[in-house]
């Protein structure tokens, strides 16, 4: 959770006025305030006419609307009659009465609906703040990082609710400016107030409440696509038989995630006898002080090299092949990129971390909870893999300590190609990684974090690769919103030339756009020349260079037959 403190009452309201654009935008309070502005407004109004008619006709003396207008605020207000005083009739004193009277009252009125909700903590009702909702997220407690999520759903520009049972982590939440509600999402009502009804997504992460949560929402909703995260597989079966569209055990998602990165390799040694000998496949690490991070693909240095073509990408996690253009690189991310050695040299000024790709046949698997079961299963047939655990009874390879040295060197670190971190505790693991690459600098270390802000210090400790929990929930969770297609490879990305004759008079970007995930095209083989640029014309006689896996391959092979 994010430690910064929330600004005075006074400086939450105008930060949640300035963020409006448009009357949808209005929270149910600031609807309110609105009505009650124009109410009062039309009031004034109101009386400025009969007043102005009163005069005319009780007083004999004609008064302009706004002279008129000028009396009944100087009235309301109790600042004064103005030059009028006294009236001469009983009418007109009569209302002048009633003026001052309800001026009294409009002031009670207005200290309570708009000055003391500024300065004061007064009682919050936090349904007063949400904005109006239809196909929205709505998220059911959610423990792992709840400004990680949010923020990832309001840079996606997604409307959502938190329901949270905790009230004073719900009042911090919604004084920082996020959607929240307090309350038990088990109940009826309370899912109500989150309009669950209108909601196209539901997620759920409440463990041994994700089933009533799920019963009551599918209650109420017989269409929104629901989304259960547990801790366990086992419980995978009953959730999706109460309701649940989508069973994610997130130690199990963590490693397959880092088992895809292990074990996906892009065939460096091979790629010369595709795409000649001039063009090399590198990768480039992105780290959060580096001058990638937080750029979108599309708008680094290497985009803009018309010699240079990034081929896929490692995103929070996932592989994007290819990468979108608005992609944007996070601290963990690799670019893997095809181009001649002389453009990657010219590059170097503005981008670090380049360096060939890696080749794992032999991986330490430190941890053997979920998530370390989890990389050992999702590894490819080839690699030898050594497991490690503190617990005897997950008959490991080797019983110990992850972050002893001797343990490490018993399960043969020093001669492994990769160790995979997916111990359960991130202390543990920064001091795993960091003995790990104090006794070989030729090891791959990939960590798994649990916490988003311990990333970074997974760099700093020596890893290559780490991958957070929250971050990637957040990201799967969007993927949910979008249907996004999530490309999950395990084994090896091929370079493949194919005949040129299927794409010809279309450029490599406009052939790329047709292509589904999976595949990308690298470049076009003409006249013994490797031509990268997006606006290269396919013409007949070219090769075309694809990467992907055999399957798309395949896939592509038959398409295009």
């Amino acid at each position: 959770m994010s430690s910064s403190r929330p600004g005075s009452p006074l400086e939450q309201q105008l930060k949640r006025l300035s963020s409006v654009e448009s009357l949808g935008d209005l929270s149910e309070r600031q609807w309110k305030v609105l009505k009650f502005i124009l109410v009062l407004v039309a009031i004034i109004l109101v009386y400025a006419v009969i007043y102005q008619i009163g005069m005319a006709r009780f007083e004999g003396e004609e008064r302009s609307f706004l002279r008129s207008l000028q009396t009944v605020i100087n009235t309301l207000t109790t600042t004064g009659y103005g030059g009028d005083a006294p009236w001469q009739s009983d009418i007109m004193n009569a209302l002048l009465a009633w003026y001052q009277i309800s001026g009294v009252i409009m002031g009670f009125v207005t200290l309570r609906i708009l000055i003391i909700p500024l300065f004061e903590r007064a009682p919050v009702i936090l349904d007063e703040r949400l904005t109006a909702k239809d196909g929205h997220v709505v998220v059911c407690e959610y423990g792992r990082g709840k400004d990680v999520l949010l923020d990832e759903l309001q840079e996606s520009d997604v409307e959502y609710v938190l329901v949270d049972s905790d009230k004073e982590e719900a009042l911090d939440l919604s004084n920082r400016d996020y959607q929240v509600i307090d309350g038990d999402p088990t109940k009826t009502e309370t899912l109500q107030r989150a309009s669950v009804g209108d909601a196209g997504l539901v997620v759920v992460d409440a463990r041994n409440r994700n089933a009533s949560i799920v019963l009551t929402a599918r209650q109420l909703n017989e269409n929104a696509r629901i989304v259960c995260l547990t801790e366990t597989p086992q419980r995978r079966e009953a959730l999706e038989r109460v309701g649940a569209d989508c069973v994610v055990c997130l130690p199990a998602l963590i490693g397959q995630r880092l088992a895809e990165k292990a074990s996906v390799t892009f065939n460096a040694e091979t790629a010369p006898d595709v795409i000649g000998d001039g063009p090399v496949v590198r990768e480039l690490l992105v780290r959060r002080s580096g001058p990638l991070h937080g750029e979108s693909v599309g708008k680094t240095a290497i985009a803009s090299n018309p010699e240079l073509r990034v081929v896929a990408a490692w995103i929070d996690g996932e592989l994007r092949l290819p990468p979108r253009e608005e992609d944007v690189l996070t601290s963990n991310a690799t670019l893997v990129v095809v181009g001649p050695e002389e453009a990657f040299d010219a590059i170097r000024t503005q981008v670090t971390g380049i360096r060939s790709p890696r080749t794992h046949s032999s991986v330490v698997v430190a941890g053997l909870g979920e998530a370390g079961q989890s990389v050992v299963d999702s590894l490819p047939d080839g690699v030898d893999v050594t497991t490690l655990d503190v617990d005897e009874t997950t008959d490991a390879d080797v019983v110990g300590d992850a972050s002893e040295r001797t343990v490490l060197s018993e399960a043969g670190v020093e001669d492994a190609t990769a160790l995979v971190v997916a111990v359960d505790d991130d202390d543990t693991a920064l001091l795993t990684a960091a003995v790990g690459r104090a006794m070989t600098d030729d090891i791959e270390i990939l960590a798994r974090m649990t916490e988003d802000e311990n990333v970074s210090k997974a760099f700093d400790a020596g890893a290559d690769y780490a991958l957070s929990e929250q971050r990637t929930t957040a990201r799967m969770i969007a993927s949910e919103i979008y249907r996004d297609r999530i490309f999950h490879p395990i084994g090896q990305v091929r370079f493949v030339e194919f005949d040129g004759e299927p794409f010809v008079d279309h450029t490599l970007s406009e052939e790329e756009e047709r292509l589904d995930s999976g595949v990308v095209l690298v470049g076009v083989r003409r006249d013994g020349a490797f031509y990268t640029a997006d606006d290269t014309d396919i013409s007949a006689g070219d090769s075309v260079v694809v990467a992907g896996t055999d399957e798309r391959l395949r896939e592509l092979e038959h398409e295009i037959q």
